[in-house]
């Protein structure tokens, strides 16, 4: 299996080192990094209002990184629920949305997870990966260096 496919068992974010994503080079220099490493590829707070479930999708897919793809959709339940549906096995919903429990139990039943928040992330937008420097950082924070 390829680096990034398929689902993950166990969403064990704690376990897991993640990133904000922002574009398909921030994807494919974290894969490349990570080298098969458990990472996490999350999307800048929010993301799914502006970038939609289909756009951030985009960014992963390529890369066979769906499974590892964490879809922020602050407070926004439609947006969650569409995550779900188009295959995330995890999204990110504010817990004081009225429809959190719910839609919680349905990402346990689709073997999917709802988290209350992001988990702690290295930001790629403040990271120049063309740099050395910048892949150096990204390096010690996947605890690769």
């Amino acid at each position: 299996m390829q680096p990034g496919q398929g689902q993950p068992q166990e969403w064990r974010i704690g376990a897991r080192r993640a990133v904000i994503v922002h574009a398909a080079r921030d994807v494919a220099v974290t894969l490349e990094l990570a080298a098969g490493q458990d990472v996490a590829l999350l999307s800048a707070p929010g993301a799914a209002a502006y970038l939609g479930v289909a756009g951030f999708a985009a960014l992963l897919a390529p890369h066979g990184a769906l499974g590892l793809g964490i879809l922020d959709a602050a407070d926004a339940p439609g947006h969650a629920l569409a995550a779900l549906r188009a295959g995330f096995a995890c999204v990110v919903l504010a817990p004081h949305v009225a429809a959190f429990p719910a839609l919680a139990g349905l990402a346990q039943g689709m073997g999917a997870r709802l988290l209350p928040s992001a988990p702690p992330a290295l930001d790629l937008a403040r990271v120049d990966l063309r740099k050395p420097q910048g892949r150096k950082h990204l390096a010690r924070w996947l605890d690769l260096a």
